[in-house]
């Protein structure tokens, strides 16, 4: 008895690990825990034989397809605490169930903290929860109910009880049912932590045994099969299963172990399971063929059989199990410290540590000193200095003075700068209006510039929001320490738009025509006069011996050819046969505006201005794609790693701030209870 004893010890610790991990979830998949799954024909007496080793009636029976769910069924043993006396007035808890006592009970893990001591509520809500799942038709679910069953007259053992193998669908069960079967035991019966308890009834051939056939798929070897055969007393006289029982037809290395359960109309008369383990024990005490061997048969050698194959095969796959139980371990103790270790610190502490990372972070991701650097995008600093040199460059350079003033706008400026005198030079005053026109439209794309930086910084820090730990923990200071550094770039970014402003201001207001870049008057005009010389067709030669101004410097009326001062304005009016006498001068129109094309000198002196324009709005912008970034830096970048610290320290080490910031989210602190019970258990279990 003493190893029976040892087995329970080491199936209960497998059962507490299944425990464990059945509370906390979604481990148990990572570790396979070993367990038996009974596999069988329908209707070959799986359900009966799980019945008899549990001493009590549970399972829903029937014909047809009756367990349409896996059940994993544990069964703990449980010493008797107290002895029902004859006599006693029975516990209203108890039930119907007229075997219902104090010392056997059972649990579904749907609904944690309810005993079931009455057997027969037990199968109705594996009916209700069954339907509750699949419907009332004939379809199956994979999803297992679990069911503890806790008894002194139980061996400690795991059990799942799969649905019977079929070959053709009955009334509205789906077309591919043996399919849909088929596949959820596969998935069952492939792990190699799980023991296949195949049942089959002895009055079929055993070749013909659909759970052979499937348990030899998984396990050609039968290393982890076992067999169980059923109906014995149905065979035929003269019949008998030795030859199975001693390997010569189907050999598996756990052997085979016959069985007799109640029939359908023991079931019906509500015979009791100890009455038929009675019947049992004669039948093989008596029979001729197995009287020998008479011990080596029935539920009670199955159950201590399995409880030993358990044990044994819990023994050998014990190092594996260990070694994952180890591995997550270290994963959860892990995650444990990124949820600040079992029970929380001091908030003053957390805190400061908190703002200090943030800062080093903050700082090392813009310099660009971080050790996670991406290998497949720009981040952090990079990004700004993408801003800088490549968007807020092209976006200056693209600007063109002359996509907006034209040369006949060129012209009328010229016209209207020299006032009431002809200028008889070209007029600067042009070329200064102009330019201060055209330097005002670089401030868009600077101020658009300091917003770009601005929505880089707030981006590096949703980053480090993600990245750091605590801030998964303490939701509320992740909101305080978000708005407090968005603000501080808000109140940064005041000081930084004026600047840049107030930059471009500075060029508008004060036109430096002695840049020793700036190409000056007479060098523009001597360029000009050189390309329009070159595309003018030579002059004819007589004109060479002309006199000044062929001798008519006082003579009033100008000659026919040459055009007036103003001759482009009013071309209209050439053609218009002139007037003799004294009406011939007509009032200025209300609005007056050039008609013709520019005649040469317009042109030249329009073609000298653009070539001035050109020349010092290129200074201009150079200045201003090297200035910019500069003053962005200084006001806004480098001012925000200086003082961010100082800031957060100021908004959020206050007394009667810190506790309300430290409030874990109700997920952090149901996570740590988790994980601390899954330590817990795992340490135990390492044990």
């Amino acid at each position: 008895m003493a190893t029976t004893t040892l087995g329970s010890e080491i199936v209960s610790v497998i059962n507490k690990l299944q425990d464990v991990f059945s509370a906390v979830g979604s481990s148990a998949s990572q570790i396979d825990l070993p367990q038996i799954c009974v596999l069988g024909s329908q209707s070959s007496g799986k359900s009966s034989v799980l019945e008899n080793i549990v001493g009590r009636d549970f399972l829903p029976r029937g014909t047809g397809i009756v367990t349409r769910r896996p059940l994993v069924l544990q069964l703990i043993n449980r010493p008797a605490t107290a002895p029902q006396t004859n006599g006693e007035k029975k516990d209203p808890k108890l039930g119907n169930d007229a075997h219902a006592n104090e010392n056997e009970w059972g649990e579904f893990l749907h609904l944690p903290g309810q005993k079931f001591y009455d057997f027969n509520k037990i199968r109705e809500e594996i009916v209700r929860d069954t339907e509750a799942k699949t419907g009332r038709n004939a379809g199956i679910s994979p999803q297992p109910i679990n069911l503890r069953i806790y008894s002194p007259n139980v061996l400690t053992l795991t059990l799942v009880d799969l649905p019977g193998l079929t070959k053709v669908p009955v009334g509205d069960q789906p077309r591919d049912i043996e399919k849909q079967i088929r596949d959820m035991l596969t998935k069952y019966i492939t792990k190699p932590a799980c023991i296949i308890l195949a049942v089959t009834p002895a009055n079929t051939d055993l070749a013909n045994s659909d759970g052979l056939k499937m348990a030899r798929e998984v396990d050609p070897e039968g290393q982890r099969t076992i067999g169980v055969l059923t109906k014995i007393d149905l065979m035929d006289a003269g019949t008998d299963v030795v030859d199975i029982l001693a390997g010569r037809v189907i050999p598996l290395r756990l052997g085979y172990v016959p069985v007799v359960n109640r029939g359908q109309r023991d079931i019906d008369s509500n015979k009791p399971i100890s009455a038929a383990l009675d019947y049992e024990r004669e039948f093989f005490e008596n029979h001729p063929s197995y009287k020998g061997k008479a011990q080596y048969c029935g539920t009670p050698f199955l159950a201590r059989k399995l409880n030993m194959i358990l044990m044994h095969h819990i023994r050998a796959t014990l190092p594996d199990i260990k070694a994952r139980i180890t591995q997550q371990l270290q994963k959860f103790n892990t995650e444990l410290q990124t949820l600040g270790g079992p029970t929380a610190e001091s908030s003053s502490g957390v805190v400061l540590s908190v703002i200090t990372d943030f800062c080093s972070e903050f700082r090392t991701t813009i310099d660009g000193s971080t050790n996670d650097l991406s290998l497949n995008e720009l981040s952090g600093g990079a990004r700004i200095s993408f801003v800088f040199h490549e968007l807020y460059n092209q976006g200056i350079k693209t600007i063109d003075p002359f996509d907006q003033v034209k040369d006949g706008d060129i012209r009328v400026i010229l016209y209207n700068s020299s006032g009431s005198t002809p200028s008889l030079f070209v007029d600067t005053t042009a070329f200064e209006v102009i330019v201060k026109q055209q330097i005002k439209r670089l401030e868009e794309p600077s101020v658009k510039c300091c917003q770009l930086v601005y929505d880089e910084l707030i981006r590096i820090l949703g980053q480090i929001l993600a990245k750091i730990q605590a801030f998964r923990r303490f939701p509320a200071l992740r909101e305080r320490f978000n708005s407090v550094v968005v603000n501080f770039f808000k109140t940064s970014m005041n000081p930084t738009t004026k600047l840049v402003t107030d930059m471009v201001a500075m060029q508008a207001c004060y036109v430096n025509t002695t840049h020793p870049d700036f190409l000056n008057g007479h060098k523009a005009l001597a360029i000009v006069n050189e390309r329009m010389n070159a595309n003018k067709p030579p002059a004819p030669a007589e004109t060479k011996g002309a006199k000044l101004n062929n001798g008519r410097d006082l003579d009033v009326d100008s000659k026919k050819e040459e055009p007036s001062f103003f001759g482009s304005f009013f071309s209209a009016a050439k053609n218009a046969p002139k007037k003799k006498g004294a009406a011939i001068m007509d009032s200025p129109p209300p609005i007056i505006r050039p008609q013709a094309a520019l005649n040469d000198r317009e042109t030249m002196e329009t073609e000298v201005i653009k070539l001035l324009i050109h020349s010092y709005f290129n200074i201009v912008k150079r200045e201003m794609i090297d200035m910019v970034p500069k003053a962005i830096t200084l006001t806004l970048v480098n001012h925000s790693k200086e003082n961010l610290q100082r800031e957060l320290i100021q908004e959020l080490y206050k007394a009667e701030v810190l506790d309300d910031l430290l409030k874990e989210s109700e997920f952090v602190v149901n996570r740590r209870r988790e994980v601390v019970a899954m330590v817990q258990a795992l340490n135990k279990a390492e044990e």
